[in-house]
């Protein structure tokens, strides 16, 4: 106890750095619980109990070693980075090194340590499953916590490594207890291999041209992606793939102090299901957005991706709402938030540097509500390709041309350059990085070269430095705004109904009496010119 008192201790000032790094996370009474029950620690950091199966094929059951690697998880963080024996009656030592332990797993660090410390545990736990593993942890000289990982990844091991995190992440929400997990239906793991096939071409071990068509992590065979190219590609791509270690601990020891009636709010049967795929927005493809946004809006799409959007939050749909920007402007008219635009679209052939026959999709992350305007605007927005391959661009600084929405008004002028109708992202008017036509019919995508408003990138698998155009089979509008954003839309709509039905009416009392018109005069006059008008004086 003296220890902890004396200010010239030196254990006791890295008690107290490691108390306020510690803090930044998790508060220290929460803390405090947990330690007291450290000899509890595996149980505490375990997986809760449920049954996962793979999207495609469908209904088909989960990589092997899955189960075994998720049931590895809470030993194997425990081992590597909390000290064994601790007890309740544990001195300011023990204290001390349980800090450290959280800290390592939990306190903001520089990029690459978390994403370390991630392989670190999914190393350790493969070797506690028996699953096979390619990457291995080597620690520092002086056998601290810092170190590097050394080996390389399989197309099927990453795949394997993003569907843990992704059960890391849906266990915050899921039922703490066995009890919750019986006679549940299975987890739907979501579509990861746009991630996969994203990590593979920036490594170069599958090529951008020619090999991303058709491309499948069940056939994948040949070169993997060695640690550091991983690396690499999670920090540049998917940076908030390095906090899942981070919250599925916090979260782990929040459930410790959770209700556990509570607790089960949230059960497997409220996640993900078949029916989400009806959408463009998939559970795969929300979570990749989720990893890639640095901003609040990343809880918004990991949420979508756990228990799936919430449909009132679908502004517009084309096949159900109908194709055009007029009806696309009906539903999104009046919507002041931010919003995602998802387009999936076919190319039909007959240029030189677009597969034909190929299905891709892309969309537009918009933090700036919609308006009906002849020049671009809008403050901040990102660019991404979601299908075959995920990739997302974010703002280059250079320009702001976000946005671009021009529908034709009722009241038209004459206009000697007249604007073009219809939606647009980056470039210039004339020269868009995307432009949807006005029917919402064909897209074109431009080269990156004609854009200074978003990152350089291609889009669309060899796509080249002629436009493409393509046709739309289906876009979609998703309000991220919440519901005070929607709920200020819908009055937005109900004043422009209430003012759009007082200009239909005519007020007939407004013009007089008709019998003493000078407009009834004149159309007695035209009935019959001959006809003699008695004019009082």
């Amino acid at each position: 106890m003296g220890a902890s008192s004396s200010t010239g201790n030196p254990s006791s000032a890295e008690q107290r750095e490691q108390e306020s790094l510690a803090s930044a996370s998790l508060s220290l009474p929460l803390l405090r619980a947990v330690f007291s029950r450290s000899s509890d620690l595996p149980q505490t950091l375990s997986f809760p109990p449920a049954s996962f199966r793979s999207a495609s094929p469908r209904d088909s059951p989960p990589p092997p070693h899955f189960h075994d690697l998720l049931a590895a998880l809470g030993p194997t963080i425990a081992s590597l980075f909390f000290s064994p024996g601790a007890s309740s009656s544990a001195g300011d030592e023990d204290w001390l090194g349980f800090l450290r332990g959280f800290n390592a797993c939990c306190a903001r660090a520089r990029a690459s340590l978390p994403l370390a410390q991630l392989l670190r545990v999914y190393a350790g736990a493969c070797a506690a499953a028996g699953a096979p593993c390619g990457v291995s942890f080597h620690p520092d000289e002086e056998g601290g916590g810092d170190g590097k990982v050394q080996g390389e990844l399989a197309p099927g091991e990453i795949s394997l490594l993003l569907w843990m995190c992704w059960a890391m992440a849906w266990s915050g929400g899921a039922p703490r207890g066995s009890e919750g997990a019986k006679g549940e239906e299975p987890v739907l793991l979501p579509e990861v291999s746009q991630l996969v096939l994203s990590a593979l071409v920036s490594a170069g071990a599958v090529a951008d041209d020619a090999g991303i068509w058709g491309w499948e992590v069940s056939n994948a065979a040949g070169k993997g992606v060695t640690a550091q190219e991983f690396t690499s590609w999670v920090i540049s791509t998917v940076p908030g793939l390095g906090n899942c270690l981070s919250r599925y601990v916090q979260d782990r020891f929040r459930s410790c102090e959770v209700d556990p009636v509570k607790d089960r709010s949230v059960s497997a049967n409220n996640t993900t299901s078949d029916a989400s795929d009806v959408y463009l927005l998939t559970p795969g493809r929300a979570w990749a957005i989720s990893l890639s946004v640095r901003n609040t809006l990343s809880e918004k799409f990991l949420s979508a991706s756990v228990i799936g959007m919430d449909t009132e939050d679908l502004l517009y749909r084309s096949s159900a709402h109908g194709r055009g920007l007029s009806r696309f402007w009906s539903c999104v008219e009046g919507y002041k938030g931010p919003a995602l635009i998802l387009l999936s679209a076919f190319s039909n052939g007959g240029g030189e540097n677009v597969d034909a026959g190929q299905r891709w999709g892309i969309s537009v992350l918009a933090e700036q509500g919609f308006e009906n305007k002849d020049t671009f605007y809008g403050s901040s927005g990102f660019l991404c390709a979601t299908y075959p391959i995920f990739r997302m661009l974010l703002p280059s600084g250079t320009e702001k041309n976000i946005m671009y929405c021009h529908l034709q008004t009722q009241l038209k002028t004459y206009e000697a350059n007249p604007k073009p109708l219809g939606l647009a992202f980056g470039g210039s008017i004339g020269n868009e990085r995307i432009f949807i036509d006005e029917d919402f019919s064909k897209v074109t995508v431009r080269h990156h070269a004609v854009d200074k408003t978003y990152q350089h990138g291609s889009l669309i698998p060899n796509q080249g430095y002629l436009p493409v155009v393509a046709s739309i089979l289906d876009v979609e509008v998703w309000g991220l705004g919440g519901q005070t954003t929607r709920r200020q839309q819908d009055i937005y709509k109900k004043r422009e109904d209430i003012f759009a039905g007082q200009r239909r009416k005519i007020d007939l009392a407004a013009f007089g009496n008709w019998e003493d018109s000078p407009e009834k005069m004149m159309m007695d006059m035209v009935s019959d010119p001959n006809r003699n008008q008695r004019e009082e004086r």
